[in-house]
């Protein structure tokens, strides 16, 4: 095993769940042997992590669409890293490999848990964000329950992020209108100018419903919901007859001791609006077409994209708290090699 100077594992722990607000204090900065892969198994260094908000979820001890992380055990996560060593013959030593070895630098599990990437297509941290998990999710919920037509206006929170982004340029190739719903002018100005969304509302500002108003002046047909709160509030007072809304995320209440519920659900009821929640790995039969449109989508300039990087794994938690706070531009990664 080429391993180069490396004698440890780094690791990120969880040490304790969060009452409320995450804290770096939650997590710990760890080492271990590196492991060594078994029969059917490979060995992979890790060159990029991804972070993403359904991972405050998970550091909860509650009931979830998924397995809690354990304290005291390596925070889950998606990678991407190169085979190092292998004991399959699906995959060689060299290739790039897509994993969930969550928040650390080497990982062996079985080659069926990897997906082979092609990193002269696209860079490889690409397949963490556009045309990874947050791609796939932004197509399944907006082409499968939203189904949006031309002509009609779709409307998508945290749009500046790695979901969001994809959203409204998938609404704009079908031909809807796209009003993205973002955290100040910088990244409104993101949305318009470089992504093409027809407009792009700071929910931060002051007039913040009165710009959602004039953004959407003959209603709202589908709402991808990322973030819950207020701004759900104020869109769901925007809705048209038989409006749709996928809900992908309230990341505004993941750290609430007392998260608020929907409290306009009467406009749900008087415009008869879907609304439908969902698990992109709900629906694996969906990736590959997913997966091929979104990267032909890219290589044609179709969808364009932006990343924030933290440098190192001991930057991690502070890179993921800040992404809960919307710090972040584009996909939140961790570089690691």
């Amino acid at each position: 095993m080429e391993t180069g100077t490396m004698e440890k594992n780094k690791q990120v722990l969880l040490k304790s769940r969060p009452k409320g607000w995450v804290s770096e204090a939650d997590f710990e900065l760890a080492e271990a042997p590196i492991p060594q892969p078994g029969e059917g198994q490979v060995l992979v260094r890790n060159h990029w992590l991804s972070l993403d908000p359904y991972m405050r979820g998970r550091m909860n001890d509650t009931k979830s669409y998924s397995a809690k992380a354990e304290i005291g055990e390596v925070m889950v996560g998606g990678t991407v890293g190169e085979v190092i060593e292998t004991r399959d013959p699906s995959l060689k030593k060299g290739d790039f490999v897509v994993g969930m070895l969550g928040w650390q630098q080497y990982g062996a599990a079985p080659a069926k848990a990897f997906r082979a990437i092609d990193t002269k297509a696209v860079p490889a941290q690409a397949y963490l964000g556009v045309v990874g998990m947050p791609g796939v999710t932004a197509w399944v919920g907006l082409l499968t329950i939203a189904e949006p037509k031309p002509g009609e206006t779709v409307v998508v929170s945290a749009a500046s992020g790695a979901v969001g982004s994809v959203v409204g340029q998938i609404a704009k190739i079908r031909g809807a209108r796209a009003v993205g719903i973002a955290g100040g002018p910088e990244k409104c100005r993101y949305l318009v100018e470089e992504l093409s969304f027809d407009a792009g509302i700071d929910y931060k500002s002051s007039s913040f419903v009165r710009d959602l108003e004039a953004a959407t002046p003959k209603g709202v047909d589908v709402y991808f919901e990322n973030v819950g709160g207020d701004v759900l509030e104020a869109v769901s007072r925007r809705f048209n007859p038989f409006a749709r809304m996928p809900l992908c995320g309230l990341v505004s209440q993941y750290n609430e001791t007392n998260p608020v519920g929907l409290r306009n659900l009467h406009s749900f009821l008087v415009n008869r609006v879907k609304l439908q929640g969902f698990i992109v790995s709900d629906k694996p039969e969906l990736w590959p077409r997913a997966l091929q449109e979104l990267a032909s989508w890219v290589a044609s300039g179709k969808i364009k994209y932006r990343e924030t990087v933290a440098q190192g794994l001991e930057n991690a938690s502070k890179a993921f708290i800040g992404m809960l706070k919307g710090e972040n531009f584009g996909k939140q990664l961790v570089k690691l090699v």
